[in-house]
């Protein structure tokens, strides 16, 4: 056992070393043409790309704000005959990150979205935010901000101890805890979690709430995928650190049949699901 502890520290540093960056979030809607209008419409985005894959009924499309080899995107499934869905008290909003918050508000009450919060600076602060629901019950906030690289710029998970959470992150995943925010008169706590600054790139924004150490995950939300050099190395990391702070490995890294992309796929200890993709075989993909 003593010579195994120099191996799995080098190999522990193999995260912070690898090319990585967040690729896409994947989950389910009831009606794709509806969601994709309300996604262009609404919010701004581009169809990146859609395909549909009869043989095992499903029909996906990826959609953001320019192009997957560089941005961050939504992957929305929709699965045949399946019209709605559960999205659970776990999952918390996408955000995305507008010059004028008022404007797209504006914008998407006339497309007919649903505003659940008004645009107004935050409690305590200056920032101006808004929230709205998309069609299949999804939360978007609208965050004001300076131009950026990338708009599509958060996914919020709840978790049930927040510091096993970014634990499980910098060490699996190789992410930077950017910023922790305790309210106390809100009886929360939120680590921001990811790979450059919030203004750069999207991030994971992981929320405890007081006292509440478990949420349903519901059927809708899916996953995010995390681009990797090494998916082979990447999970064994993810492995040893499994073995330390908890979750399970639901696919043991290997080429997927019929497209040859190599991935692996683990869940984090409070079951939240990641991908981690081969950087080359995910630019092929795109090709």
């Amino acid at each position: 056992m003593a010579e195994a502890a120099p191996v799995n520290a080098e190999l522990l540093e193999w995260p912070k070393k690898d090319k990585r960056r967040l690729l896409h979030v994947v989950y389910r809607v009831g009606d794709l043409d509806r969601t994709i209008k309300f996604y262009t419409e609404c919010f701004g985005m581009k169809l990146l790309r859609k395909r549909d894959v009869p043989e095992e009924k499903y029909s996906n499309a990826f959609l953001g704000y320019g192009p997957e080899e560089s941005h961050f995107a939504v992957e929305l499934t929709y699965n045949y005959g399946v019209s709605s869905y559960d999205i659970g008290t776990g999952f918390g909003h996408f955000a995305i990150a507008t010059q004028d918050v008022y404007k797209m508000v504006e914008e998407i009450k006339a497309k007919g979205g649903t505003v659940t919060r008004e645009p107004g600076p935050v409690k305590g602060g200056t920032t101006v935010i808004a929230f709205v629901k998309d069609p299949d019950g999804y939360i978007f906030e609208l965050i004001q901000r300076g131009a950026t690289p990338e708009p599509l710029c958060q996914v919020m998970l709840r978790v049930g101890d927040l510091e096993r959470a970014i634990k499980f992150y910098e060490k699996a995943l190789g992410m930077k805890l950017l910023r922790k925010v305790d309210k106390p008169e809100y009886k929360y706590t939120l680590a921001m979690m990811g790979y450059a600054e919030e203004n750069e790139t999207t991030v994971l924004e992981l929320t405890y709430n007081y006292d509440v150490t478990e949420y349903t995950k519901g059927n809708a939300y899916g996953q995010v995928a995390i681009s990797t050099d090494d998916v082979y190395k990447s999970g064994e990391v993810v492995k040893l650190v499994i073995e330390e702070l908890g979750g399970k490995i639901t696919r043991q890294p290997g080429p997927l049949p019929g497209i040859n992309t190599k991935i692996t796929s683990f869940l984090d200890p409070d079951g939240w699901k990641t991908v981690l993709v081969d950087n080359e075989d995910f630019l092929k993909e795109l090709q």
